[in-house]
């Protein structure tokens, strides 16, 4: 192939992954597999190899992120990125507006409401569509150069539809960790024995500080416009109107902007924000208040560090006393020991709250926590109560040090430290709590999916010593089960044979199951497209490994430890044995058949409690030639919705998007 020849490839290829992305991240309407998906980039990074020189900052193979950075170079803003003034109440906010009426010499002033996202505020300027630069605010005038972490978020156009302006102009933003996304990283360091970030914000910040962007590359980081920054080619007369230039330059934008013509409009809209922001997909401490006309504002001016023309509402943070009964300290799939107060049950953002986590000794000793002291709690980042104060003046008496046992709590092994890590960990693998919760991880949905296999179930077999690895749940009898609690012929027969279905189970999620540190669903899918087996992926090298994008040295290292250990060799070789999916090969997807393909065309969102595992209908859509995507938006054709379904079907509602329950499904599927 001849470079001119190769230059035209990267370009098709280029376009089409762009397009593809997004219509996954974007649009919620992806048209191909994730299998398609690789094949089309692999075919780019074999192009890219060959001719080095074609390669384009702004290319998709970027998404992954490049060689590790001596650190980041300082920028200056073209405008200067100033902060916002705070108020906390709405007499404080009466007062803003009172102000403005002054300044403009007019009572009723228009104004957009924002939420306000707790998130890191970013410039990002394109030119000729493509995305040259992003910068953090830094100080205001100068920031540090981020672009090569950015160009890793799914969501940020590389580079702007054809009909976008052509000029150069920087937009502002907020880079943030959806709610779904912190909860994930957390429970995934948790389960490694590493610190947990204390909120989303702090996540988003260390994630684009990161000198590797490969490591960037793997937190599920978003962005969000929402100003101008310095645009002398865009013609816009009101801050509203920045909605219509996001949505034509297909950038994200805010899920809801209100615009208020008068004071009493103004506090409506904030009173509904301050209801609606407990369901939103990220976390937001407050609202955004702007005046609407860009000429007023451009009239307001602006003091030495923020604009007169917009103001930030900080919700207060919802806060609850109570008091520490007890400090239990839990014992995870990996043997990380997990200090967790138990507390007197109080009212917190809409739910009872009766537990928190106290993350590890050095947290505890820093604090100062002891069991019986009063605390103040709140849900960081609205999703994980955590108590943030010790209320020392109404300490009784003088209350023991809590200090972290020198062995297991469960089965008495000594613990031990690994590395730089701050939590202790449980060494022995036969240990009843970590069995327990590695053979709930290996039931749960996203992996085998076993019905019934739940954590009452699971403590009932690991107590009576039928379970201690995972070979042992295919080795229960109906007699041993029989001898059990609560545990009749139907019920055992039911669960004996939900096991045995799990032996026809994906690989891939075969492979997530197994509990590989580091290694979830996700990229269980990726290294068995790769690999084809769990088997070749265990005789994989470091290199080899560290070539897929998304598998960084720590990642490699722990898929190379889980299959080196003489424990695991002969948990596969048993699971082989025992008819479990480790030697076979992935089949190739076979066409649709159009016969079959009754939901062709159609793309669906799944909800609420159903009969079955949700996997098991995402599985029958796609085999109908339906697409299924986790989040609602217009591109949504049905949202399948069960029983507590909760912020999707009013979502789906609000839309107009199509809601059906069980039985409508299986009408459609003709089984009904």
């Amino acid at each position: 192939m001849t470079e001119a020849q190769a230059r035209e490839e990267i370009s098709r290829i280029t376009h089409e992954l762009e397009r593809h992305n997004r219509l996954y991240y974007v649009d919620a309407a992806p048209e191909i597999t994730d299998r398609e998906f690789d094949d089309l980039y692999r075919s780019l990074v074999t192009l890219e190899t060959q001719f080095p020189a074609l390669k384009s900052p702004n290319s998709p193979t970027q998404r992954v992120g490049g060689e590790p950075i001596s650190g980041f170079a300082p920028v200056e803003h073209p405008a200067r990125m100033m902060s916002l003034d705070n108020t906390y109440s709405e007499q404080e906010l009466v007062e803003f507006y009172e102000r403005l009426r002054k300044l403009l010499g007019i009572s009723d002033i228009p104004v957009v409401i924002e939420p306000k996202i707790d998130g890191v505020a970013v410039s990002v300027i394109y030119e000729n569509r493509e995305l040259i630069r992003a910068a953090t605010r830094g100080d205001g005038q100068t920031g540090d150069d981020i672009t090569r972490n950015a160009r890793t978020i799914r969501r940020l156009p590389l580079r702007l539809p054809a009909d976008a302006p052509a000029g150069r102009f920087e937009l502002r933003g907020e880079i943030f960790l959806p709610t779904a996304g912190f909860a994930k990283i957390n429970k995934e360091r948790e389960e490694e024995g590493e610190p947990l970030f204390m909120n989303p914000r702090n996540a988003a910040a260390g994630s684009l500080k990161q000198l590797d962007p490969r490591i960037t590359a793997r937190r599920p980081l978003d962005i969000i416009f929402y100003g101008i920054g310095l645009a002398a080619d865009l013609e816009l007369r009101e801050q509203i109107e920045l909605q219509d230039f996001f949505k034509k330059c297909r950038l994200p934008s805010g899920d809801k902007v209100w615009l208020a013509s008068n004071l009493d409009q103004t506090l409506a809209a904030i009173r509904e924000l301050d209801v609606l922001r407990h369901s939103l997909p990220y976390v937001t401490d407050g609202a955004v208040i702007k005046v609407n006309s860009l000429a007023a504002q451009a009239e307001l001016g602006a003091t030495s560090k923020a604009p007169r023309w917009a103001i930030a509402y900080k919700f207060e943070p919802e806060q609850a006393e109570t008091r520490i009964l007890s400090i239990d300290v839990q014992v995870g799939r990996t043997g990380a020991l997990t200090p967790v107060a138990n507390l007197e049950p109080v009212l917190i953002s809409g739910s009872t709250v009766a537990r928190a986590t106290l993350h590890n000794q050095k947290e505890i000793s820093e604090r100062d926590i002891r069991v019986n002291d009063v605390v103040i709690i709140e849900k960081a980042g609205e999703i994980i109560p955590a108590v943030v104060k010790v209320l020392k003046e109404k300490r009784v008496g003088d209350l023991p040090v809590f200090v972290m046992p020198p062995e297991c709590p469960i089965c008495g092994s000594p613990v031990e430290k690994r590395g730089k890590l701050i939590k202790l960990f449980c060494p022995n693998p036969y240990c009843s709590a970590k069995i327990k919760r590695r053979v709930l991880h290996y039931a749960s949905r996203g992996a085998m999916a076993i019905d019934g296999l739940g954590e009452q179930i699971v403590e009932q077999l690991v107590e009576a010593d039928l379970v201690k690895t995972l070979p042992d749940l295919y080795r229960l009898e109906l007699a041993s089960l029989l001898k059990l609690d609560n545990f009749g012929d139907d019920k055992s027969s039911a669960l004996l044979n939900e096991i045995s279905k799990s032996k026809g189970s994906d690989i891939a999620r075969f492979l997530f199951a197994l509990g590989v540190p580091r290694v979830g669903a996700t990229l269980a899918r990726k290294l068995i497209s790769h690999y084809g087996s769990v088997r070749k992926l265990g005789e994989a090298s470091e290199p080899e490994l560290m070539s897929i994008p998304g598998v960084k040295k720590v990642i490699a290292k722990g898929i190379l430890d889980f299959f080196a250990s003489p424990e695991n060799q002969a948990m596969l070789a048993e699971l082989e044995t025992l008819g479990l999916p480790v030697n076979a090969e992935k089949a190739e997807s076979a066409p649709a058949d159009s016969t079959k393909a009754v939901l062709a065309g159609t793309t669906w969102v799944i909800t609420g409690t159903l009969s079955q595992p949700r996997e098991a209908f995402n599985d029958r859509i796609l085999a109908a030639g339906g697409k299924v995507s986790s989040s609602i938006s217009a591109a949504t054709t049905y949202l399948l919705a069960g029983e507590k379904a909760g912020s999707k079907l009013a979502k789906a509602n609000s839309l107009g998007v199509k809601v059906i329950d069980e039985a409508a499904f299986e009408e459609m599927l003709g089984v009904g």
